[in-house]
């Protein structure tokens, strides 16, 4: 049982990160933007949390992270939805500038963060709460139809009188709050940024987002089945499977591998908004 109860316990740690990431990802794609770029502003997010809270404080930190991951969905949303540019384009952008400015970053201030210098947070349980939060937001709110209304048709939401770009640009705030808040927990997690330390959970944020056909709660059964699945790579690491012993590499990628056979088989029934990518 004690192993049972560390395993969960390490898989919700893992899905944390997923979660918020997976709740930005339904801010943008629920209003029709589609958005690859969740794992660059995760990144830029992360890199900002270490580097102002070991100069400024904890809380300076966590702002700093929400800021640089709020600036990078702000980039997007002005190239898709002002200028018009292909929205994958623009999200492949926006990984490949994070991953090079983090790294230039890292190399040119990192000072050895310490884990004590970042704050306490219940971030599992504000994960929670956001899909609960966003839930009700989407469903139950003004702005949540209309932001629902503008992913399923945008040509027919500008019939009724909505603003499309407006209605995306608060959405686009939403996503940066939530992937700041994804990279912030990397950072408070291992005490110290290191290059690409997102290691592809953008992605399968996204893949979670789309495996629960872009809904928030079944989003987060998603993300918490990557975590498990993440966890249980990680304690089986070095462990005979069948009297062999696999490499770490393999049980490494696992959860990736799982996910692209996952959107390989699912993608085509998941309930896609009709207005996704469309201006």
């Amino acid at each position: 049982m004690n192993n049972v109860g560390e395993l969960l316990l390490i898989a919700l740690g893992l899905s944390t990160p997923l979660i918020f990431a997976m709740l930005g990802g339904f801010a943008s794609e629920r209003g029709g933007v589609i958005n690859i770029g969740l794992e660059g502003m995760m990144l830029s997010g992360a890199c900002m949390s270490a580097l102002v809270g070991v100069a400024h404080g904890p809380g300076w930190g966590l702002v700093a992270g929400i800021v640089a991951a709020t600036s990078l969905s702000l980039l997007h949303w002005l190239a898709t939805q002002v200028y018009r540019v292909d929205q994958v384009i623009s999200g492949m952008a926006i990984n490949a500038t994070a991953a090079g400015a983090t790294n230039f970053l890292n190399q040119k201030f990192a000072t050895g963060a310490s884990s004590t210098v970042f704050p306490e947070l219940p971030y599992q349980l504000l994960a929670l709460g956001s899909v609960i939060a966003v839930a009700v937001v989407a469903s139950r709110t003004r702005y949540g139809l209309q932001l629902v209304a503008v992913g399923a048709d945008p040509t027919k939401a500008r019939l009724v009188g909505l603003n499309p770009v407006r209605i995306r640009l608060l959405a686009a705030i939403a996503t940066g709050l939530f992937t700041g808040l994804a990279g912030n927990y990397l950072v408070a997690e291992t005490g110290v940024f290191t290059d690409n330390m997102t290691a592809g959970r953008g992605y399968i944020a996204l893949a979670a987002l789309i495996l629960a056909g872009w809904r928030p709660v079944p989003g987060l059964v998603t993300a918490l089945v990557f975590g498990f699945l993440s966890a249980l790579s990680i304690k089986l690491q070095g462990q005979a499977v069948a009297g062999v012993v696999l490499p770490g590499e393999f049980w490494t990628s696992v959860p990736y591998l799982l996910t692209v056979l996952a959107m390989a088989g699912f993608v085509a029934r998941s309930r896609t908004p009709a207005g996704l990518g469309k201006f």
